[in-house]
């Protein structure tokens, strides 16, 4: 992967559609800010036992992105790299389809 992809911001890129889908509709700046803004997010942080008796501390992240429509999908991914940004992302992009 090259160092320029790394550097992508997800929930930047989706904001951006928003702003891009929203002039061709012509929607207004409340509207938009709605749309951009997650309603909930949990980080936690939780310790797990290694095979060899240490410790290492975990981070979560869960995104509840736009309850109109009843229960969330939110975002989700597990993996040792995943940022917060990347799951308001997937959060995002889940309620938008």
């Amino acid at each position: 992967m090259s160092n320029e992809a790394t550097n992508v911001n997800p929930f930047e890129t989706a904001k951006q559609q928003v702003d891009i889908v929203a002039d061709l509709i012509g929607l207004d700046t409340g509207m938009r800010n709605v749309l951009k803004s997650p309603k909930r997010e949990l980080t936690v942080n939780f310790p797990v036992r290694m095979d060899d008796g240490s410790y290492r501390v975990y981070t979560g992240y869960r995104v509840q992105y736009n309850m109109a429509r009843g229960p969330t999908k939110g975002g989700i991914r597990y993996h040792p790299q995943v940022t917060l940004d990347e799951v308001r992302a997937l959060a995002a992009w889940m309620t938008w389809k």
